[in-house]
């Protein structure tokens, strides 16, 4: 399984979405056709953007609720201050991927940032 965190301010577009994916994904030299599912966490899930850019991409958006968001937390790679403030972890795309591609998850890398959004890739531990 493999799953596109995502971060973002408010009021981000879908199409902003998507190029963070679509950026997220080039970088690791992958389709976006290889996710599996986007993930954010519980404080975005009225984010409409993320989940129209599901929808674009046929795929499911998973809420990740705030104790998997923390447990997963420790394996970030960024570390954003503002993100700990407002969500408590580091990286809200980086530990919602995490968190959603299950145990033994590991991220390909940092996240990207592209203006607003923030997009991180993880694999699940079966798929490593």
């Amino acid at each position: 399984m493999m799953v596109a965190g995502i971060g973002s301010r408010k009021g981000v577009s879908a199409s902003e979405v998507l190029a963070a994916i679509e950026t997220a994904m080039e970088e690791h030299g992958l389709a976006t056709a290889a996710l599996s599912a986007l993930a954010t966490n519980s404080l975005k899930q009225d984010e409409e953007a993320i989940f129209s850019a599901g929808r674009e991409l046929a795929l499911p958006v998973v809420v990740v609720e705030d104790d998997a968001l923390k447990a997963a937390s420790s394996r970030t790679i960024s570390r954003s201050d503002l993100s700990q403030t407002l969500a408590g972890t580091p990286s809200v795309s980086e530990a919602s991927a995490l968190a959603a591609a299950g145990a033994g998850a590991k991220l390909l890398g940092p996240r990207t940032v592209l203006g607003p959004v923030t997009c991180a890739i993880a694999i699940s531990g079966d798929a490593a």
